[in-house]
């Protein structure tokens, strides 16, 4: 390795992220805790600064228990635009040091830096400089983890980030770093849940057979673990508990699946209203598709009822599809045999098994399609004219494309979406952690 330590992974990852980005644009709020998430008794905590921490206050938390640790907290909604702009600029910064750089989250990403060291000097130099450009450019703190993998790199980032407290925030080392000698000694005392692969339902098995921190994990016999977790599962855990993890750094991980859901603050009782959400969302994935370059051929309905008890609808078709029309029909075939009477709490539409687009995507006409009359004729006076045509209906998506590119999103929607109050458009993560009230 070219530091003969094989230390070439870094994990990058901000602190504080959206809260950062909050104080970083309204300055009042520094040494105050923040929360952003949805302030409703439905929302949940996307992110808290330092100051709210000291409280207990967590990430994923219901806002109702984050208000109960923290009456004096200031709520924002947040701003998905905002940080995904910053995010950019952040991925902008790391590929400057490598092209090898693996995003995982907008505030977070592994870096492979074997191939700089030239021009950047150690993997440890590498990371002071990263950590002082993000501080210089965009006036946020990051801290790093160093390591052989991508496992050790991301828990060592966790123990370089600043410390809570009611006193006041303590700062991090920033950086920390984990020589491939000391690795057993730095896993071994972590709870069994720092590890890749355990979840709750997991910790809970690891549990009844005695393990709860990984140097327990390690202890155990592969066997053991195979027989308790399944042969797949079981050996990651087992390697992963020695420190071994063979994964590579990926960049530009292919995008999977496109959507977008939506917890409601009142259970949604009605088809009618929820054919409407399933337009707002349909709209809203194409939209996104096509800004991608990219079709889909499946299309996933997501239901979540008021007992929590949640269902999927899928799907899939001969070929793919990326327009507003397209998705909205079948997301309403899969709604509409849905009993929806014991209300409804989240609704969801997202699109999967993506291809690129090329010009036009290809598409396969039907009856409903040509209409009575054919493609492109009219019968005449007193007549409907025929269905628009798959080609129609996809310059039409092109259209309103340019026209939201020039005006905004809330330019031009289906007529569905028109009401009282303007149109209502789906916007990415404007209820990503649950409705505001």
């Amino acid at each position: 390795m070219a530091n003969g330590q094989g230390l070439e992974v870094l994990h990058v990852d901000m602190d504080a992220f959206y809260a950062a980005v909050e104080v970083r644009a309204n300055p009042s709020l520094a040494g105050r805790p923040v929360i952003v998430g949805g302030a409703g008794p439905r929302g949940v905590v996307a992110s808290c600064s330092y100051e709210a921490r000291a409280w207990g206050v967590r990430s994923a938390m219901s806002s109702t228990r984050a208000r109960r640790l923290c009456p004096d907290a200031v709520f924002l909604a947040g701003h998905y635009d905002a940080y995904s702009e910053v995010s950019q600029q952040l991925h902008r910064i790391l590929n400057s040091f490598t092209p090898l750089v693996e995003g995982i989250a907008l505030d977070e990403a592994f870096l492979d830096v074997s191939g700089v060291h030239r021009l950047f000097g150690s993997t440890v130099e590498i990371a002071k400089r990263i950590r002082t450009v993000v501080d210089q450019e965009l006036g946020l703190a990051c801290s790093v983890g160093v390591a052989r993998s991508k496992l050790i790199a991301k828990l060592a980032s966790r123990m370089a980030k600043p410390t809570a407290t009611r006193a006041g925030t303590l700062p991090g080392p920033g950086v920390v770093v984990v020589e491939a000698d000391t690795e057993q000694a730095f896993l071994q005392p972590l709870p069994v849940t720092a590890i890749w692969g355990v979840g709750p339902a997991t910790a809970e098995r690891l549990a009844r057979l005695g393990v709860v921190t990984v140097g327990h994990l390690a202890a155990l016999p592969m066997a053991s673990l195979v027989s308790a977790l399944g042969l797949a599962h079981g050996r990651s855990l087992y390697d992963l508990s020695h420190g071994r993890d063979q994964r590579p750094v990926v960049p530009d991980r292919a995008m999977k699946s496109v959507g977008h859901e939506e917890t409601y603050a009142v259970d949604d009782h009605q088809h009618d209203s929820l054919r409407r959400q399933v337009v707002r969302m349909g709209d809203a994935v194409a939209s996104r598709l096509r800004d991608a370059g990219l079709g889909g051929r499946t299309v996933t309905l997501k239901v979540r009822f008021a007992d929590f008890s949640t269902i999927t609808r899928s799907r899939t078709l001969a070929a793919p599809i990326d327009t507003a029309r397209d998705i909205t029909q079948i997301g309403w075939a899969l709604l509409d045999p849905i009993d929806v009477s014991v209300g409804v709490r989240l609704l969801g539409v997202s699109v999967s098994y993506l291809v690129t687009a090329g010009p036009a995507l290809p598409r396969q006409l039907s009856l409903d399609d040509l209409g009575e009359a054919g493609p492109g004729r009219h019968r005449g006076p007193g007549h409907p004219p025929p269905n628009p045509s798959p080609s129609d209906w996809n310059d039409a998506s092109t259209a309103v494309d340019a026209v939201r590119a020039r005006f905004g999103t809330d330019a031009v929607a289906p007529a569905s979406l028109v009401g009282s109050d303007g149109i209502e458009v789906k916007r990415r993560g404007d209820t990503q952690w649950g409705p505001a009230r």
